[in-house]
């Protein structure tokens, strides 16, 4: 099994509900029936850190708020596409990190592996800057990554950065999986738009953002953050967004499925990339298709994925852990 990134590869159960967008360029259409179906990247590995592999999907028990779902496991996703967005942090603390940088554009063909690709390339302080559109073109990718540069701004505006992005990869006229690698600091600076806002956007448009943070703490000690004990989609609404508080790359990862690295020196930075390109290539790709409402859509809000399996009960498993479904209202956009 080898499954090629996080939680945005596009399952056939997607390939059956998904068409080609309208002339018009109206994207209603793809994010409705990307919304039809919640993906999630699982890595299992037993208590000593070894990978867990030729799971079948009926091993797996995935619940929904609580709700046990019939899942789909995809097996062959070598041949889907990648939209990748490569955000990368230019102010404060970030100028001490570029020379750790020098190997990111091999970074990125790890991620994608053998998959069609388009990248776009980001870099942001107190606003996001492109530097390079979506293109497949290696040299093109190579002379946007050759702009970044570190900038004098008191400002990270990360999650203006990964809202930007987002509407980047929610333009995109195709059905590719999206993605955001995130290089930054560990905690927002400034950033205008609304947490909430940021993760419904993540949720409804299947975007997974894989995390390499540099700053204060280490990888292993960012447990507590990951919330729990709220009810109700308001309730661990409120959660996701203080969790963001404190360390916004991690939450955005665990949110959205993807991984975190922790780095404060060369050879963190060259092993971290290391691990998250060897995770990526070893996820399960599960989904399931919500139960629907009387209108016909999921129940609103935000929703707790929770992943076990029986026949490994001491096993170490990575997922998404929760989705957004539905619009977000006023006063669940407003929560801080």
């Amino acid at each position: 099994m080898r499954a090629i990134l996080s939680l945005l590869l596009l399952s056939s159960a997607v390939t059956t509900l998904a068409q080609e967008p309208p002339a018009t360029g109206d994207q209603s259409y793809t994010l409705k029936t990307q919304s039809n179906v919640v993906l999630i990247p699982t890595t299992v590995q037993t208590k000593h850190g070894e990978m867990i592999y030729e799971l079948k999907p009926e091993q797996f028990v995935v619940e929904d708020n609580g709700v046990p779902q019939t899942v789909h496991l995809d097996e062959d996703t070598d041949a889907l596409g990648l939209s990748l967005v490569v955000v990368v942090q230019c102010s404060r603390a970030a100028g001490f990190e570029y020379t750790k940088l020098a190997g990111l554009g091999t970074m990125v063909d790890a991620v994608a592996g053998d998959a069609p690709r388009e990248v776009a390339i980001v870099t942001y302080g107190s606003a996001p800057l492109l530097l390079g559109k979506f293109s497949n073109n290696v040299d093109a990718m190579s002379a946007a990554l050759a702009q970044l540069e570190p900038c004098d701004d008191p400002d990270a505006s990360t999650l203006d950065a990964v809202a930007y992005a987002t509407k980047l990869l929610e333009a995109r006229q195709n059905h590719y999986r999206h993605a955001i690698l995130l290089i930054s600091e560990t905690r927002d600076h400034g950033s205008k738009a609304k947490p909430a806002e940021v993760v419904a956007a993540l949720g409804r448009t299947n975007t997974v953002v894989d995390s390499v943070a540099f700053g204060p703490g280490k990888t292993e000690v960012m447990n507590d953050l990951k919330y729990g004990g709220g009810s109700g989609p308001i309730g661990l609404l409120v959660m996701a967004v203080n969790a963001l508080k404190k360390n916004a790359a991690h939450e955005l990862a665990a949110l959205s499925g993807g991984e975190y690295i922790n780095f404060t020196t060369q050879k963190g930075f060259d092993e971290g990339l290391h691990q998250l390109s060897n995770h990526v290539h070893n996820y399960y790709l599960l989904s399931f298709q919500p139960h629907a409402e009387a209108n016909g859509q999921p129940a609103s809000g935000m929703h707790r994925i929770r992943v076990k399996i029986p026949d490994y009960p001491d096993a170490r498993i990575r997922f998404r852990e929760s989705y957004f479904s539905g619009e977000l209202d006023a006063a669940a956009a407003d929560t801080n």
